[in-house]
């Protein structure tokens, strides 16, 4: 089968072959290498809003464009949970698209950060930065016993590459969540690299829907050094406080509340940059998509976690402390050679936890930066 495309990283050669009729490659990802001995390279969506800016018009065309492709959602109620942190607002979108077609649907999203709820359950990313992930219980309870009752579990990732993420979440939530009345699993990515390995290996019938699928293979150079990977968390608790909403998935969702920054109104055709922050990334999308609507040129990305290095999809790196206080590292990718006339940045802490360091590189970019969060 023919190789589509190949990119030889400082540390080996990554080549990816489709399979399927749909080689959408070239439009929905570019690669980059992890800071990251686990796996040394990563795939970076161009439409995913995370680490390369995009016009929401373009996200929430992906949205829809997988949400037309799920199979009936008449077995409810639907839980649909969203990856943290990438994927978080790749899942509401999809929900956002589905839930009007979908029998007592409830969305939630995994977490890294502690809450002051009751735990379903907790699993592991193996390969990622940050491996451990925990999912809550929402506190109302019209969506609690959505959750409990699940028949139908849609579980949205950016990408599925070996499904032992997916396997991981569903073996905790049956097990450890107690989720005994699943029936079917169906998984939702940008890309798909797993082949039959999670139909293969889950205990319920899957269906998987991407926008594009195929295989990859690594061929490592023995002789390149291994990427230093920072620390995932220096404290295992902060004192700063979460005073957003938690109304976005976290604690469940039955539809969004787009609430967020409502009294920001923008000039015709005034270059907007709209940044969510970790997890809090959806009000924030929406804040963006209604700007757009009101004739902003605008474009929507995030702060992430995620170490990468310079190179191949990524331009331009900002670094900085993360804003919940525990000491971990944050980055803003593909903004620093850009210009903006405004960009606001949305987090779900207070302005005060804000690194004056980001503040710094922001207004070099951008005429005007303002920071939004709920009061």
């Amino acid at each position: 089968m023919e190789t589509l495309w190949s990119r030889t990283l400082s540390c080996g050669t990554l080549s990816v072959i489709p399979t399927g009729a749909d080689t959408l490659f070239d439009e929905l990802f570019e690669v980059a290498e992890r800071r990251n001995p686990k796996r040394a390279f990563l795939f970076v969506s161009k439409v995913l809003g995370r680490h390369i800016p995009v016009a929401p018009a373009k996200m929430r065309q992906v949205y829809r464009q997988l949400s037309q492709r799920l199979p009936a959602l008449d077995h409810g109620p639907v839980l649909f949970i969203g990856m943290a942190e990438t994927a978080v607002g790749l899942g509401a979108g999809v929900f956002d698209e589905a839930r009007h077609q979908a029998q007592q649907p409830v969305y939630l999203t995994s977490t890294r950060h502690p809450q002051a709820a009751e735990l379903l359950c907790e699993f592991k990313e193996n390969h990622s930065h940050a491996t451990d992930h925990l999912i809550y219980l929402p506190e109302n309870a019209e969506l609690r016993q959505r959750v409990l009752n699940a028949r139908t579990l849609v579980l949205i990732d950016d990408e599925a590459t070996t499904g032992n993420t997916f396997i991981n979440l569903l073996q905790a939530l049956r097990q450890e969540g107690g989720l005994n009345q699943i029936e079917r699993v169906i998984t939702v990515t940008l890309t798909d690299w797993s082949g039959d390995a999670l139909t293969d290996r889950s205990p319920l019938p899957v269906h998987a829907v991407s926008l594009a699928q195929g295989s990859w293979q690594w061929l490592a150079d023995p002789a390149a050094p291994l990427p230093e990977m920072p620390a995932a968390s220096l404290h295992t608790s902060s004192d700063v406080p979460l005073i957003g909403k938690q109304s976005w998935g976290r604690l469940g969702m039955k539809a969004p509340a787009a609430d967020l920054g409502c009294h920001i109104q923008p000039q015709p055709g005034e270059k907007i940059l709209v940044l969510g922050s970790s997890e809090f990334v959806w009000e924030p999308f929406l804040l963006a998509e209604r700007l757009a609507a009101l004739g902003a040129e605008v474009k929507y990305s995030s702060t992430t976690r995620s170490p990468i290095a310079p190179g191949f999809a990524i331009e331009s790196i900002i670094a900085f402390n993360d804003n919940y206080g525990l000491g971990i590292a944050n980055f803003v990718y593909n903004v620093a050679h850009q210009r903006f006339d405004r960009i606001l940045l949305c987090i779900e802490t207070p302005a005060s936890s804000v690194d004056p360091h980001l503040l710094t590189a922001l207004q070099r970019v951008a005429t005007h930066v303002e920071v939004i969060c709920y009061d």
